[in-house]
């Protein structure tokens, strides 16, 4: 009788250590899911942190690219026209010394004398070298006379009537224009051309559409 309760009893002990084993399995099991499920939450958030690194590494980048650009753009303009407000006052020797061209050829006292032909002489000549120079930094006059009137280089001051030539022709020029490389400087200061009355009223299209209106 004895043997047989040390056997039952041990039977039972065993069945305990199996469940014991078996509950201590499962916890084990559960542990290790919890922190499988952690590490995969904390490396999903690095993957994260990442790509939000990435993100504004390359924006940074694309930052800095574009400041290098606008540099270069602004260090250009300013070799290229760096002397812009300076060119446009030195335009003034020019106007001063036509100005002073004319009044001498108007002066009714010295017409037709030496000393009027020698200093018109030297006027052309420095009128000549001041172009030259301007020629050599990229500033040239403006073609205008017998041209199309253009607004973006021409200024229209007034009429002249003038039946040979198309109107809006530019028939005189009040005041030289300049650019300088690919922008203008100045705009020229122009007269432009325009039918006069009587041709207006023998002009039949003229004509037409007026009566047309």
């Amino acid at each position: 009788m004895e043997k047989e309760e040390n056997i039952n009893k041990n039977a039972d002990q065993d069945l305990d250590k199996e469940s014991q084993n078996s509950k201590t399995d499962e916890v084990n099991d559960d542990h290790n899911e919890v922190n499988k499920d952690q590490d995969q939450n904390t490396h999903e958030t690095l993957e994260e942190k990442i790509t939000k690194l990435e993100d504004k590494l390359a924006r940074t980048f694309a930052e800095m690219e574009n400041q290098r650009r606008r540099f270069e753009k602004e260090k250009d303009e300013a070799y290229e026209y760096g002397g812009f407000a300076f060119a446009k006052e030195a335009l003034n020797l020019i106007d001063n010394l036509e100005r002073s061209k004319q009044i001498l050829e108007n002066d009714e006292s010295l017409k037709n004398t030496d000393a009027l032909k020698k200093t018109l002489e030297h006027f052309d000549i420095i009128h000549k070298d001041l172009i030259s120079v301007f020629s050599k930094n990229n500033i040239k006059p403006i073609k205008c006379l017998n041209e199309k009137l253009d607004p973006n280089f021409h200024q229209a001051m007034m009429e002249i009537e003038d039946n040979e030539k198309e109107p809006g022709t530019i028939v005189q020029e009040i005041q030289k224009g300049f650019t300088i490389k690919d922008r203008l400087l100045r705009p020229s200061l122009v007269g432009v051309s325009k039918k006069s009355v009587n041709e207006i009223k023998k002009d039949p299209k003229i004509e037409e559409n007026s009566e047309t209106k």
